[in-house]
């Protein structure tokens, strides 16, 4: 394997996967107590040299940069300064929650970054939350110091499955075949097409009234959050016999309210523990359909904010980037700098 850094990154750890995915604290390091219960007890010898003892938060430059075979392999100049990483999601989360919204005629203008929580949704969902001081939610993973934001306490609900429960419900429907040809022959998607047809047969009423006798339980991989319970499984109540375009379109619908009231379940807890939060800043796949982003503002009711840049993923490693490269002091510095956006609102229409 060719190293990508003038050092050996066996022995750098960042921070965030270690207090997100091990039992390490950001202020007293690692537990002694855990390695022993588990019989790898000799990790804790000689201050854990095996296993690395360096830990540096994201965005500090790691060794000398890229090696220069890494250097060609990447097309990049060697010696370029590499960061700590964030984990995928925690990625996507420091590249929206901080965004700028002054002048956007926004709610949450003016009140604090703890205030927002960020989604970022695509196959699964993370749900993440930040606090100046710690807050401990039932069934929601945390609080973790510095794990995504340097000096908030980051807490991280989750739904295991959102983005692929959605392709499971309509790519297993009777009714998919004749949605997919439909779909090709007008060069959409199928969700886009799906999204066109509800308007087509809500008629009168609000698109989300379409389900009053169709629902589901999105628990089909258990329960991350809030409920923590891995053995709960999915259902659906409210099925008829008849199964054309209209019912898969009906039952995709009732499949994204039941993802968007998981998205309120996890809200809650958070609220009942003691976070204040008032605005929804989505990102991720799932945030490109508007018809998931509607059923979040109409189920919460809270507006949900956008950004331009869709991959907010990306724009999380660009700040680290920044940050290590030395063009700013801090990650919050380069967030600021960087998280440029156009926004947009979702207001309820319930």
């Amino acid at each position: 394997m060719v190293p990508f850094l003038e050092t050996d990154p066996k022995l750098v750890w960042s921070l965030c996967s270690l207090v997100c995915k091990w039992t390490y604290s950001a202020e007293r390091g690692w537990d002694d107590s855990f390695w022993k219960m588990i019989g790898l007890e000799d990790f804790v010898a000689d201050n854990y040299s095996k296993i690395g003892n360096q830990v540096l938060p994201p965005g500090a430059s790691l060794g000398n940069g890229l090696t220069p075979e890494a250097a060609k392999d990447l097309g990049l100049p060697a010696g370029i300064a590499v960061a700590a990483s964030l984990i995928d999601a925690h990625a996507g989360g420091l590249g929206v929650i901080g965004a700028d919204v002054r002048g956007h005629g926004l709610a949450c203008e003016g009140q604090p970054v703890t205030s927002r929580l960020a989604v970022i949704c695509g196959t699964s969902s993370c749900h993440m939350g930040i606090s100046k001081d710690p807050i401990f939610v039932p069934g929601v993973w945390g609080p973790y110091f510095s794990a995504m934001v340097p000096g908030f306490w980051l807490n991280e609900g989750g739904q295991s499955v959102t983005g692929k429960l959605i392709d499971h419900m309509v790519q297993g429907h009777a009714a998919f075949p004749e949605l997919q040809a439909k779909a090709t022959a007008r060069c959409q998607s199928v969700y886009a097409y799906l999204n066109s047809h509800l308007d087509l047969i809500k008629k009168a009423q609000p698109v989300g009234f379409l389900t009053v006798d169709l629902h589901v339980w999105p628990d089909f991989h258990g329960n991350r959050s809030p409920l923590a319970d891995l053995t709960l499984k999915g259902m659906v109540t409210g099925l008829k016999l008849s199964q054309d375009l209209d019912d898969l379109a009906i039952l995709y619908l009732a499949t994204v309210q039941a993802i968007a009231f998981g998205t309120r379940l996890i809200i809650e807890a958070m609220q009942a523990a003691g976070h204040s939060i008032s605005t929804l800043f989505l990102c991720g796949g799932l945030s490109k359909n508007p018809l998931f982003v509607q059923m979040h503002a109409d189920i919460t009711g809270m507006p949900v904010v956008l950004s331009q840049e869709v991959e907010s993923v990306l724009v999380g490693a660009a700040i680290l980037g920044a940050c290590a490269s030395g063009d700013f002091a801090s990650v919050q510095a380069s967030e600021a700098a960087i998280t440029w956006f156009v926004l947009k609102r979702k207001r309820s229409n319930a």
